[in-house]
This record gives structure tokens, C-alpha cells and sequence, in this order.
């Protein structure tokens, strides 16, 4: 007669061919036919199991439809057959969204303290849930944790791997949740985190900055409109209004995340549930303002990813611009900067190159950053109320231009810091161009001539200039006074770049009582000198 012990292990066996373990035809097929016949050897008190199915799995195995076990997917119960190789590589996400696994812990840690307040899991679910996830964490982090493909992404691993180490608590985690608001919600998390990465960076491509504009105080360049030479002005005024831009780059990041700061969890697929949760518990335990008003928008709202990669957008043409001056100014042409060997590079074939390459890749790799923004304009342009696949794919553009814009400002720092302007090179190039020739049109003004008028006689002035090869200061009296009788000895006090600076007033120019303000106000902001 058959044992407790035959029976109980029969049992077990035969249930765990009819798992997840194995395809479902082949299952079914198994629990069809005469399973096993055990022997029970009372002197060694082990089981030889012997199958008797063994023809059964070898031409269940040899049917080319069946190339290897695969596990059911969690989502699998009305599906007969498992998705091919092709469609599972190709729809896999957790090559890159596994960059979401603190968020997306700490949101179904949340989200298991809310379920076991409203009384929807027991409190010891929750405290194996709450365990076997900072198992997990650990695991992740000690770089032990094997991603699978076959779970598809960030989620479905973790829970999976949740599952397979305190077992049935782990299945009621995904109550009242969808995969569509739980990776809105790790995204807004990871977002947030990776906006005060770059608050800091920019932060510190200021002080940079900053720090470079003090060590250069009056010296005079030429500053250029149309690439031409225009007026002179300070280099610290010229530095300080990149820092500027950069100032509103960090607002704009600021702005972007009190509007993301939004909590979607508990929208679930895009109706919401039918079960008592409390999303405002979740929102208060996740840091969020409060959680999204409507479940529709809440998982497919993707603003958020476009005003990011577009605020990243619009500080790399910054650092795009800056970089663009300084390879310039580093060329032989106009001399005005040297930097230093340690963020210069070489040419493999010409031995005296010196090349400012960290510049010329902050200005080309703002190219990929614009790209990312249009890829997912594109993405979102044609895309119907709620959720949809092809949103799958806002991640890795953001990824990307997350990565490459703190690339970015960190070289741009660098260089700030490793950097000389040549003095007696600008300063033997500031003759050139009648930089002075605007304060000299202010002169006439503050002698009662129309603008429009002093615009013209200074015109006729620099023309004369061209004719004798001279500069305006160069220019005698009387010959001032042939193009008009206006001028008088003073006018001399406003001609030369050093005068011409000293002259500019108006709250934000380039003067130097003016620029000293400036440079007063960004040293007190970042609590530089004390």
C-alpha cells in the first residue's frame, strides 16, 4: 500500500511539473498521463524517483515548439503560449529602467504601509514585504541581484524576486496598483533626485565662475555683437552673465519640479480602483505635494519628461555658447585664454597642438541633448488617452540627457578652474574696432545733439579713422571739429576703452561700480570670500 510519504511526495512532484516552472501545454500534457512510480528504500530512507514519463518530456522537448522552459509571465493567466524570443528582447526594458530600483522600492514600501493601514493586507504581510525588500536593496546594491530579461523590467523582477523569497505576502503587493502608476511614480521620484544632481552641478559651474571672475578684476576685452567688435566691457561682467543663465537654468529646474511633485500612485491602470485605498498617504510617505486630481492624465502625463529634457535643453546651448567663446579665444587668431595642460588635449600626428577638446564637446554633445527632446516630442505628439507601450521609451532619452548635461557642467567647472587670460594679448587688441565709438555718440547727447545726429557725426568720425588708420582718440581736435563744431576739449575723457567703461552708469553695465555690484551680489549668494 502507498505511504503518507509516497502520496505527500507524488503530490509535490506533480505539482511541481504542473507550475510555472513549465509551459502550460506541457503541463497539462504531464498531468494527463501516468506520472511516476516511487520506491521507497526503508534502509537509506530516500526516495528513487523513477519516471515512467520520461518517453513523454523527451518528445515533449524534442517538438520544435518547445525550445526551453520559460517562466510564466505575471500577467500570464489568459495566455496559452509564451511570447517569442524576438517579441521579449525586443519589448525588454530592464536593460536600462533598473535604474529605477531605490525608487521603485521605496514607493512599494509605501505603498505595503498603506495597504496594511486600510486594513487590505495583514500587518504581518506588510512586514514581510517591508523585509524581503530591503533584502532585495541590499542584494542590488552588493551587486548580487541577477535582472532577467524574461521579467520584462524593473518591476516584475523586483516583485518576482519578492516572491520567490517570502512567497505568498509578495502577491499582494500589486493590489490597487498597475505597472502604469508605479512607474510614474519611480520616474517623478528619480527625477527629483536627478534635478538636485544638477542644481548642485550648476551651483558649482557658478562658483567657478565666480571665483574666475575675481581673479580678473579690470581687465577690459572687446565685447562682439555679430561676432564683430562692439564696446568694450569688463571680463567680469562678461563672466557673470553666464552666470546669470545659469541662474534661471536652476529655476527652470526648480519650476519643473514643484510640477512634477504630483503623486500618480493609486491611479492604477487609468481608472483608479474600487478598494479603500488612501493615496494621500502614499503621496505624504513618498514626499510628493499631493496626488495627481485625475487618474486619466496621472498615467498619461508625460510633461514632466518633456519640461525636464527641455530645461536640460536649454542649459546645454548655454554651456554650448561659453564653450563656443573659449574655443575661440583659445585659438592663435585671438589669444585671449590658455588653459592648462590638464584639460587640453593633443593631435596624434601634429606635435605642437594644444586642443581645448573638453569645450568643443560640451558645444557638440548640446546636439544629443536636443535630440533626446525631440525624440520624445515625437514620441508623445500622436499618443491617445491613457497609457500606451510606446512610452516605454521616454526613459532612455532622459537617461541620457541627464548623464551628458552633468557631464557637461562638471568639464565646464573644470575648465573654469584651469584656465589664464592673456592680459597683454587683449590688451594689445583693444585699439582695434572703435570700441569707443557708441560713448562717444553718448558725448554728443550730453551736449544736446540728437542722437540720430550724434550717430551720424560719430559715423563720419570713425570713417576719417579708416581713411588715416588711426583710432578715435587718435583723431585731433580740429579735425573733430571739421565734422562738426560741437566737440570740445573734453571729449577726450571719453575716448580710449578705459574711459569708455568708465562711463557706463545704467544699473546692470558694464561700469565698474556697476560690475563691482554684481559681482557683490553672486559672492554674498554662494558665500564666497567668507
Amino acid at each position: 500500500m502507498e505511504s503518507i510519504c509516497e502520496r505527500s511526495l507524488c503530490n509535490s512532484v506533480t505539482a511541481s511539473f504542473s507550475s510555472s516552472l513549465l509551459p502550460r501545454q506541457l503541463s497539462s500534457e504531464l498531468r494527463l498521463r501516468p506520472l511516476l512510480r516511487f520506491g521507497f528504500d526503508r534502509k537509506v530512507q530516500r526516495f528513487e524517483v523513477v519516471s515512467c514519463a520520461s518517453e513523454t518530456m523527451s518528445s515533449i522537448y524534442s517538438d520544435s515548439s518547445v525550445k526551453k522552459l520559460k517562466e510564466v509571465k505575471l500577467w500570464g493567466g489568459r495566455f496559452e503560449e509564451n511570447v517569442t524570443d524576438a517579441v521579449e528582447r525586443f519589448t525588454e526594458s530592464i536593460s536600462y529602467d533598473k535604474a529605477l530600483y531605490k525608487q521603485d522600492i521605496l514607493g512599494s514600501k509605501a505603498h505595503a504601509t498603506m495597504l496594511a493601514h486600510q486594513g487590505l493586507i495583514s500587518v504581518s504581510d506588510r512586514d514581510s514585504i517591508l523585509k524581503g525588500l530591503d533584502e532585495i536593496e541590499k542584494s542590488i546594491k552588493a551587486g548580487k541581484f541577477v535582472w532577467r530579461a524574461d521579467r520584462e523590467d524593473v518591476h516584475m523582477n523586483i516583485e518576482a524576486a519578492l516572491t520567490d523569497l517570502i512567497g505568498e505576502p509578495a502577491k499582494k503587493l500589486h493590489t490597487a496598483r498597475s505597472r502604469n502608476d508605479q512607474v510614474l511614480t519611480d520616474f517623478r521620484l528619480w527625477c527629483r533626485d536627478a534635478m538636485d544632481t544638477i542644481l548642485a552641478h550648476i551651483k558649482h559651474l557658478q562658483v567657478a565662475l565666480v571665483t574666475l571672475a575675481t581673479k580678473n578684476e579690470g581687465l577690459i576685452v572687446p565685447g562682439y555683437t555679430h561676432l564683430q567688435r562692439a564696446q568694450p566691457v569688463l571680463l567680469q561682467h562678461l563672466l557673470l552673465s553666464y552666470v546669470e543663465q545659469l541662474e534661471r537654468d536652476a529655476g527652470r529646474l526648480v519650476d519643473c519640479k514643484d510640477r512634477l511633485n504630483f503623486c500618480p500612485l493609486g491611479a492604477c491602470a487609468l481608472a483608479g480602483t474600487g478598494l479603500p485605498i488612501d493615496r494621500f498617504m502614499t503621496s505624504d510617505a513618498l514626499g510628493f505635494t499631493a496626488p495627481m486630481r485625475n487618474s486619466i492624465d496621472a498615467v498619461s502625463d508625460r510633461d514632466f519628461v518633456l519640461e525636464f529634457l527641455s530645461s536640460n535643453s536649454i542649459t546645454a546651448i548655454h554651456l554650448s555658447r561659453l564653450g563656443e567663446e573659449w574655443v575661440l579665444w583659445a585659438s592663435e587668431e585671438f589669444g585671449f585664454l590658455t588653459p592648462s595642460d590638464a584639460v587640453s588635449t593633443g593631435s596624434s600626428i601634429m606635435p605642437q597642438k594644444k586642443n581645448p577638446d573638453p569645450m568643443e564637446l560640451v558645444r557638440g554633445k548640446s546636439a544629443r541633448i536636443i535630440g533626446d527632446l525631440v525624440s520624445v516630442l515625437v514620441l508623445c505628439k500622436g499618443l491617445p488617452h491613457a497609457y500606451n507601450r510606446d512610452l516605454q521609451e521616454d526613459k532612455e532619452p532622459l537617461f541620457d540627457s541627464v548623464k551628458t548635461i552633468v557631464g557637461m557642467l562638471e568639464v565646464t567647472a573644470e575648465f573654469a578652474q584651469n584656465i589664464t587670460f592673456n592680459r597683454e594679448r587683449i590688451q594689445r587688441s583693444l585699439p582695434a574696432g572703435h570700441l569707443d565709438a557708441t560713448t562717444l555718440a553718448d558725448y554728443l547727447v550730453k551736449k544736446g545733439i540728437p542722437f540720430r545726429t550724434s550717430h551720424d557725426i560719430v559715423g563720419r568720425s570713425v570713417a576719417l579713422c579708416v581713411t588715416k588708420n588711426c583710432q578715435l582718440s587718435e583723431v585731433t581736435l580740429n579735425e573733430l571739429r571739421s565734422i562738426n563744431p560741437v566737440f570740445e576739449e573734453d571729449v577726450y575723457q571719453y575716448l580710449g576703452v578705459e574711459n569708455s567703461v568708465k562711463k557706463f552708469c545704467s544699473y546692470g553695465s558694464t561700469g565698474s561700480k556697476c560690475v563691482a555690484d554684481q559681482l557683490g551680489f553672486w559672492l554674498d549668494k554662494f558665500g564666497i570670500g567668507k
